[in-house]
């Protein structure tokens, strides 16, 4: 994960930004998570967006969660089938009831989770996705 620079996140609204390819993914491995970004104490997610930027080859069926509990991290991004993706995607976890209208703060620092869900994911051979975050941290002021 890489914090954008002012410029970048004044360009393109997004603070965060993950990218992995499919041997990242394999790493991750089928059921496993890693952490893409950490949330300070006091800031809040306002936005998360994927994208599938090449399409996935070798998999059968690639599912993403995104969000920031240990055992089921969906609260930002909730069982997204990249393979099925054609446009990006956002806000579609349980938190996000109000989509991109509201934002979910939290009270300490916070790991945000990514979990690969896909029995396949070591016969990956291609694919490439980005996760864009959006964290306004008031706790900076």
């Amino acid at each position: 994960m890489s914090k954008l620079t002012i410029n970048e996140a004044a360009v393109n609204g997004y603070t965060h930004v993950y990218t992995a390819d499919f041997n990242d993914l394999i790493t991750i491995g089928n059921g496993g998570q890693a952490t893409i970004a950490v949330v300070p104490a006091g800031a809040a997610v306002e936005l998360v967006t994927v994208l599938e930027k090449t399409a996935f080859a070798g998999t059968t069926s690639l599912v993403i969660d995104v969000g920031t509990t240990g055992g089921d991290p969906d609260e930002y991004i909730d069982a997204l089938d990249v393979d099925a993706m054609t446009v990006p995607v956002s806000n579609t976890g349980d938190v996000f009831t109000g989509a991109q209208s509201q934002a979910v703060g939290v009270a300490a620092d916070t790991p945000v989770l990514l979990e690969v869900t896909d029995a396949a994911i070591a016969s990956a051979t291609a694919g490439e996705i980005v996760v864009g975050l959006r964290i306004a941290d008031l706790s900076q002021f």
